[in-house]
């Protein structure tokens, strides 16, 4: 079995376990990991929705039952990820996340959001061993969607800095009722 299959098999029991949390209402909360390497270390027991990114478990974030992040989620990038990864976030929507350090000589260098009505970035920074941080406020009461990429560059070479990774943020309002 490729490693890729075996990702997307655990993918498919997370999505299958946080539809059945959220249906019982028992206030599941997770967050999401992005990562779509084999020894990621990917958590069975993670009761977020892993339909848009790759799961993990964290107690910041609830999870609504169509699986859109809502609240406070935390994202961890790292080294040898996807390039691109999807998430559902609901308006008011607070994401914490965290780019690892690369494993190439390229560092990270900004980060950008394509709709900024939608999402929001704020606070960011590089810290002296390459870890990057970044706060995306979803500040949007409709629906909408922005693409936040983020450069790197290798310090020692001329010329700009290249999109390394971007994450697509959809905001989805909560169902109305009546």
């Amino acid at each position: 079995m490729r490693w890729w299959a075996g990702v997307w098999v655990v993918a498919g029991v997370a999505v299958l376990a946080a539809c059945g949390s959220s249906a019982r209402g028992d206030g599941a909360v997770g967050s999401r990991s992005l990562s779509s390497e084999p020894s990621a270390g990917v958590s069975a027991s993670a009761s977020a929705s892993a339909a848009q990114g790759g799961p993990s478990a964290s107690p910041t974030a609830s999870v609504s039952p169509v699986g859109c992040a809502a609240g406070h989620t935390d994202l961890t990038v790292t080294p040898g990820g996807a390039p691109e990864q999807r998430l559902c976030v609901r308006p008011g929507t607070v994401v914490s996340l965290v780019l690892r350090p690369r494993t190439d000589d390229k560092r990270w260098t900004a980060l950008h959001s394509s709709a900024p009505a939608f999402v929001l970035p704020s606070g960011w920074r590089v810290d002296a061993d390459g870890t990057a941080h970044a706060t995306l406020r979803c500040a949007s009461v409709r629906p909408g969607a922005a693409d936040v990429g983020v450069t790197a560059k290798a310090p020692d070479v001329a010329g700009a800095a290249r999109p390394a990774f971007t994450l697509h943020v959809s905001v989805v309002p909560y169902p109305t009722q009546g």
